[in-house]
Formats: structure tokens, C-alpha cells, sequence
């Protein structure tokens, strides 16, 4: 039996328009979009094939009341949400729902120092939590945490889920730093620039073509904000925002005809991002 504790095994996205929302990612990412409505709770569910990815909301109006906006949210699993929510208070972090009983499991949606929002989760069962095969079509491949400080925000996540630093590549700068969660590398989390207001997790969905799923994502009515760059393995990434608002990512395969099209991406990348790769290291390569 795998072990879930530190590990995202759920993904939620709350927003204002659950109808669009769905068709939205459906067309981009092509998730299927299933009901399973409660008589207390409107919810959705996201499949990829036959694997549930995650949820569809709508966003409370208490919540909007106070200012909260579309948004995608990661659950990492824990043994005991209870006490998981009690000891991130005593580390510095924040609890903004109190554990209680979902349609999911048990959770929390907390805050961790930084004010970075993410859920705590126990008692899923086991067809509601994503495969640890983090590269299958259509699911969430990656986790990016645009930290206020990233070496504080590791030694949090470190003493609260356990998580492990990956050794660096020589090539690797040292202000972007791979984690791992049971022995297996799930993400990234670097200082964030003076342009993102707040801190947030990112994630990732994998796709298949990266222009045609950005082209998706304009013709549905999002926007591209970053993108396409190429990261280590040969995979390409875009940062998006749906038209509601929700910030997400996109990474796929490309072209070498796109590529052609469009030489001057990786070098937009040390523009855009200080130098800062989202897989781990900045590539480049030489025009012509």
C-alpha cells in the first residue's frame, strides 16, 4: 500500500462559474466533468479516463464576501487531520477551516507561515486519490510553491510533511529547490518575484500538444501568462489563468516546427523569470 502522507492526492477548484468552469477544462485539458451532488453540496468531479483528479465547486459567497477569487487548491494527505491541523498552528501556519467531514474525506484548508493556501485530507478512499504516476495524460504532474522565502518555506514543509530535499544538479541554480514526498520528487517551490502579490502553489496539468492546449486555453477564454519554455526532459510548460481568474499550468510536448516558429522562448525565460526554471534549472538554447 503506498504511503499518502505528504503527498497531493486531491485537487479542487472553487470558482463562480461551475458550468463554464467545467466546459473550460474539458476543452483544455479534457478532463470529463461528472456530477456528484449531495442534497448538501453542489460538487463536480474531474475524471482523466477512468481516474478521478479532483473537484468543481462554487465559490462560498462568505468567501467572496471577504475577498477570496477563483482558485485551485492542492489536499495533501495526512494520517490524523486533527492533530495535523493543531500542529501547523504551533508551527507558524494558519487553519481557516476547522477539520471537519467532506464529501471527500476529512479536512482542513489551511495556510502555511508564508500564507500560501493549501487542504489537509484524511480517510479518502482509495478511488478518489490520484495514482503516484505523476506523467499520465490529464493528470497533475507537478507542484510549484511561489513561496515568500523559499529556504523558510522548505523547513516548514519539512518538519510538518516530512518532505525531502532532492540533491541539486551542478547545473541547477540554488534558489529553485526540488522536493520529494516518499521518495518520489512531486515538485518545486522558489522565491517568489515582486510581481505575484501574494505566495500560492501552482500545479501543473499534463497535456499532450503544449501550442494546441494553449491556443485551447485563448479560445475558451483564458489568457497565457508565461510560455511556452522548455524544461529538463524535453517537456514544455505554460502558466495560464482560466477566465475566471483560477491560476493554473500546462505541461506538454511541442513541435519542432512550433519550436522553429518560436526561437526566442528560452531565452524570454531568463527574461521573465530571473533565471529561475520551473523544473529546475533555466535551458537554453544557442538561435539557429
Amino acid at each position: 500500500m503506498v504511503e499518502r502522507h505528504g503527498r497531493f492526492t486531491w485537487y479542487e477548484l472553487m470558482t463562480t462559474n461551475v458550468a463554464a468552469a467545467a466546459t473550460f477544462y474539458a476543452n483544455v485539458v479534457g478532463w470529463r466533468a461528472q456530477d456528484a451532488s449531495t442534497p448538501d453540496l453542489a460538487y463536480t468531479l474531474f475524471t482523466a479516463g477512468n481516474a478521478m483528479v479532483g473537484g468543481l465547486m462554487e465559490l462560498p459567497e462568505d468567501a467572496q464576501k471577504v475577498g477570496a477569487t477563483p482558485r485551485w487548491m492542492g489536499y495533501v494527505g495526512v494520517n490524523d487531520v486533527d492533530a495535523a491541523a493543531d500542529r501547523i498552528k504551533n508551527l507558524g501556519g494558519a487553519v481557516y477551516v476547522p477539520p471537519t467531514n467532506s464529501n471527500i474525506g476529512r479536512i482542513s484548508v489551511v495556510a502555511d507561515p508564508q500564507t500560501a493556501i493549501f487542504a489537509l485530507v484524511d480517510g479518502q478512499k482509495p478511488g478518489q486519490q490520484q495514482s503516484t504516476e505523476l506523467d499520465k495524460p490529464g493528470r497533475v504532474g507537478w507542484h510549484e510553491l511561489l513561496a515568500g522565502d523559499w529556504e523558510k518555506a522548505f523547513a516548514f514543509y519539512g518538519e510538518f510533511l516530512g518532505w525531502q530535499r532532492e540533491d541539486a544538479e551542478p547545473s541547477q541554480p540554488d534558489m529553485y529547490l526540488l522536493f520529494s514526498a516518499g521518495g518520489q520528487t512531486i515538485g518545486g517551490m522558489f522565491t517568489k518575484r515582486p510581481v505575484e502579490p501574494v505566495p500560492y502553489w501552482l500545479y501543473y496539468f499534463n497535456t499532450g500538444d503544449i501550442d494546441a492546449a494553449a491556443e485551447r486555453v485563448k479560445t475558451g477564454g483564458g489568457r497565457i501568462l508565461e510560455g511556452p519554455f522548455e524544461i529538463p526532459g524535453g517537456s514544455w510548460i505554460v502558466r495560464c489563468v482560466d477566465p475566471h481568474g483560477a491560476i493554473f499550468a500546462l505541461q506538454g510536448k511541442r513541435s519542432q516546427d512550433a519550436i522553429e516558429r518560436d526561437p526566442v522562448s528560452e531565452v524570454s525565460w531568463s527574461t521573465e523569470w530571473s533565471g529561475i526554471s520551473s523544473r529546475g534549472r533555466l535551458v537554453t538554447r544557442p538561435r539557429g
